[in-house]
């Protein structure tokens, strides 16, 4: 016969609380084997502890109770292995996340880290192939992929080569409103016009930049720090920031090589 065991019997075989428990049975995740009709007292099987316990190893990983349910629902092993492949990659990103700021922290906790070695230039008008959109501030990795596989197809297609690096730029409402208008682009000597490629010149103008090395997840620091370095010897003029990715994807996987030139518009005062 086989054996019927309370809630709290249940509880403490599966090392699952009453409280968790009853929240499993309410989200339709772990029913019990029995509910008393009258008494609405909940009866669980020894063959369900198996069960929960899987349960627990998911929800452990983060994994939320709706997706446990799709998991546990399925008896097609591809579906369910890709529902799992699902979450462990979405854990990784977290899991990259987590390093990257870690790694930022640490950087941002060494002596001089907001130390950079900025340079002033007039640069004259340059004509690209560009793409342009009003994005959010959170949206622009994924659209700046988007539009650089456009670029590169379409140059490709019409058997144009880059004359000089990608770039970008980025207005202040990016960063101010987390929305605003950003704008990628490739030189080249003859800008097609094809779907979202247009030519696009970005107009002449005096910067000061400085070069971030690796990747870009800690941008921020050296935007920061260029930042407060223009905002003590230069007046900032109107006008977007400027991205220059001298070393990036395109030549290499190895993050610690990239460098990224940026420029910040400004009226130079000081020697």
């Amino acid at each position: 016969m086989r054996a019927r065991l309370t809630i709290g019997d249940f509880s403490q075989i599966t090392h699952l609380s009453v409280k968790t428990l009853r929240r499993y049975h309410d989200a339709g995740l772990l029913e019990p084997a029995e509910v008393d009709p009258k008494s609405g007292y909940r009866y669980y099987a020894t063959t369900q502890v198996p069960t929960a316990q899987v349960i627990q190893r998911f929800r452990d990983l983060g994994m939320p109770v709706r997706e446990v349910c799709d998991v546990l629902a399925t008896s097609d092993p591809q579906l369910r292995s890709a529902l799992i492949a699902r979450h462990l990659e979405r854990l990784e990103d977290q899991l990259a996340q987590t390093r990257s700021a870690v790694a930022s922290l640490y950087r941002l906790l060494q002596p001089g880290v907001t130390s950079v070695e900025v340079g002033y230039w007039k640069v004259p008008p340059l004509l690209v192939a560009a793409i342009s959109a009003t994005v959010g501030r959170y949206e622009v990795i994924a659209w700046y992929d988007e539009a650089t596989a456009e670029l590169d197809s379409t140059l490709a297609s019409s058997g144009l080569d880059p004359a000089g690096p990608c770039g970008g730029l980025y207005d202040n409402e990016l960063f101010t409103a987390e929305r605003g208008k950003a704008v990628v682009y490739v030189p080249v000597l003859e800008p097609p016009t094809r779907g979202k490629v247009a030519p696009f010149v970005i107009p002449a103008g005096e910067l000061a930049t400085t070069v971030h090395a690796g990747a870009h997840d800690d941008i921020d620091i050296s935007y920061g720090a260029l930042g407060a370095y223009v905002a003590e010897h230069a007046l900032v003029v109107a006008g977007p920031v400027r991205e220059i990715y001298v070393v990036g994807p395109r030549q290499t996987d190895k993050t610690a090589d990239w460098r990224t030139e940026i420029g910040w518009p400004v009226f130079h005062t000081t020697g």
